[in-house]
């Protein structure tokens, strides 16, 4: 079925499907940016593919390459039985316009998956509902997981945040979070 679905899928978005590739069993389209949105809704929603599951959805760093970020998802259909994996080429030199369209709308699982993107590689997802950092904190510089990030950077000293200044957006409210409260004392300091 998986050579079925490259055959129908490169028939579907002819211009948009620049290369299909299969390797150690896994199928892999590598698609036009531009359809990235287009393409996904088809897969999920035609009858043929079925593809109820994005099971991931991450990026990949050529920072040699004039695009030099590959977006890549990778889908399930649970009902049919097979998978596939996307890439789509963004960026430039400037590292400024590494942008897609977000999935959030056929997905929710897309959520956090592109925030952790945007948070880690710098690639903005357009049409995501809440894109901001998701693992490191708003004020920390650049982002870890180019292969042009310096392991020897120093991130600048934040001031340290009381737990009830932090504002929480949805889906976290103010009973969620360290309810345990923070450890006042030392260690290793003797108790009383």
């Amino acid at each position: 079925m998986a050579k079925a679905l490259l055959d129908l899928l490169t028939k579907q978005f002819k211009d948009a499907v620049l290369e299909t590739h299969t390797q150690h069993g896994d199928e892999t389209a590598v698609v036009d940016a531009a359809a990235w949105l287009e393409i996904h809704r088809f897969l999920r929603d035609d009858p043929r593919t079925q593809m109820e599951m994005l099971v991931d959805l991450t990026c990949v760093d050529w920072p040699e390459r004039e695009r030099r970020f590959d977006v890549v998802s990778h889908l399930n259909s649970l009902s049919k039985g097979h998978r596939l994996r996307l890439k789509a080429a963004v960026g430039d030199e400037s590292d400024e316009t590494a942008e897609i369209d977000s999935l959030t709308g056929l997905w929710g699982s897309a959520n956090w998956a592109e925030r952790e993107a945007y948070d880690m590689f710098g690639v903005s997802f357009r049409g995501h509902p809440d894109l901001r950092r998701i693992l490191l904190y708003p004020e920390f510089e650049g982002h870890p997981l180019r292969k042009d990030y310096p392991a020897s950077r120093i991130q600048p000293l934040v001031p340290y945040r009381e737990v009830d200044n932090i504002e929480k957006l949805p889906p976290f409210d103010h009973h969620e979070g360290m309810s345990f409260g923070r450890q006042t004392h030392q260690f290793g300091a003797e108790e009383d």
